[in-house]
């Protein structure tokens, strides 16, 4: 049977759709292929044409799912308040699946193979440049840390607020307590200042 031009492509998308909510959701080591497979309504047989390896389908998942923010909570034409409101919600502390791979899964990234490292290396990195491109002008750190020649250097003020931003959302989901947990939201939320 032959396909019309795109599907393939269209089909990965899929599986990468997927994959980037369940790892979000589960965890890294928390669905095996089949099942994802399936999510996707895909035959397991079906993955090898798609990825060589379960390492390379997770780290364009977790590309995937930094493309999303990107286009997200951390959209160039969202102001610093309208992303802070988006990414330090309450809906995105119950929702993982739809929200910052690095918060979701950033534990997990260290312990990682290279290649998976790679992405989430690049998805931290894409974490600070948007943040840094929302804050007012501010002298640049003196370390770079871009991806690519040319790249903003974060400054401190973009590094502690990405940090703080990861964090509130990482412990308002382990802390059970949704009145700790909205505090935790919203100290991090509030306008930062000169």
């Amino acid at each position: 049977m032959r396909y019309a031009d795109g599907h393939k492509q269209a089909v990965r998308e899929r599986i990468l759709r997927a994959a980037a909510a369940e790892f979000r959701r589960q965890g890294l080591s928390g669905i095996g292929i089949p099942a994802l497979m399936k999510q996707a309504g895909l035959t397991h047989g079906a993955f090898y044409s798609h990825f060589q390896s379960r390492d390379a389908l997770v780290a364009e998942a977790i590309r995937t799912a930094a493309a999303a923010s990107a286009e997200g909570p951390l959209a160039e034409e969202l102001s610093l308040e309208q992303s802070l409101a988006f990414y330090l919600s309450p809906e995105h502390v119950a929702h993982p699946e739809r929200g910052c791979v690095i918060a979701a899964l950033g534990g997990e990234g260290g312990r990682q193979p290279a290649s998976v490292r790679a992405a989430f290396a690049a998805a931290a990195h894409g974490l600070l440049a948007a943040i840094e491109r929302k804050l007012p002008a501010r002298p640049p750190a003196k370390v770079p840390c871009g991806d690519e020649p040319g790249d903003p250097t974060p400054s401190d003020a973009a590094l502690q607020l990405a940090s703080a931003m990861v964090g509130a959302v990482l412990l308002a989901r382990l802390v059970d307590d949704p009145v700790l947990a909205r505090r935790l939201l919203e100290a991090v939320a509030r306008p930062v200042g000169p």
